[in-house]
């Protein structure tokens, strides 16, 4: 098999890579606090060596699947009217405490358990700002927070929401399509904006999507195509090759 069909062969799998990718994004459109994801791919040049290189063949270029990275621009607030959903405006997490260890999110749909916890969805402990499990008074029912993170009741306020950053977003590790785990200290938002009785929504765009995918398919099928022409192309060639040979 000629170096063009592996170079071809490294295009489709990068181009598989992305596909997949796509597919999360459009498969979490409506997850709250998604963030979309995007792949980086580069050049990985090969240097051909020997005299008698034709010009501008003495370099071959693979593609090479280089990373996954994602987009932390806000998405779109929607309104919900639960006094414990809670979207962030600007920059920071919520923390919650898994069977795993603390992790971050923008998913901000919680509920309050029958002991007064406030969980996630996944009944993960909405964590405050000394990273501490959240309870309110059972006999409470009237739930207002602040801006900042404060939680009252009507018997008054009973705590604090800790909203934290990362040194560096790109190496927040997803867990699922809502956690993200980071081996780096995070710092506290001094000044966070949480509202209250609203979700932050998915950052997917699915016509941006639905435009991606239809690229990555047009193209994974003309290097299909060409991998096709060049295996025909090698067998002629080996074909004659026999032929002079008898």
């Amino acid at each position: 098999m000629e170096n063009s069909t592996y170079i071809a062969l490294s295009r489709m799998d990068a181009q598989q890579r992305a596909m997949s990718v796509v597919a999360a994004n459009m498969s979490n459109a409506s997850t709250v606090g998604y963030k979309r994801e995007n792949v980086l791919f580069s050049d990985f040049l090969s240097h051909q060596h020997g005299s008698k290189q034709a010009e501008g063949a003495d370099t071959e270029s693979y593609t090479q699947d280089r990373a996954t990275y994602r987009d932390f621009q806000q998405g779109d607030m929607q309104a919900t009217g639960n006094p414990l959903d809670l979207a962030l405006g600007g920059e920071g997490y919520f923390q919650v405490r898994t069977a795993n260890g603390v992790r971050l999110t923008r998913a901000g749909r919680f509920e309050e358990q029958q002991d007064g916890a406030i969980v996630d969805e996944n009944g993960n402990a909405l964590l405050d700002r000394d990273g501490q499990p959240i309870e309110l008074p059972q006999t409470d029912h009237r739930i207002t927070i602040s801006a900042d993170g404060v939680i009252s009741t009507e018997t008054g306020e009973q705590g604090q929401i800790g909203i934290v950053t990362a040194q560096d977003d790109n190496k927040l590790q997803a867990e699922g399509s809502r956690l993200l785990r980071t081996e780096q200290p995070t710092t506290a938002v001094e000044r966070p904006n949480i509202v209250q009785g609203m979700v932050e929504g998915s950052n997917v765009q699915m016509m941006t999507e639905v435009t991606k995918m239809m690229e990555i398919q047009r193209n994974f099928e003309f290097m299909a195509q060409f991998v096709d022409a060049e295996a025909s192309r090698q067998k002629n060639a080996i074909d004659k090759i026999v032929q002079v040979s008898a």
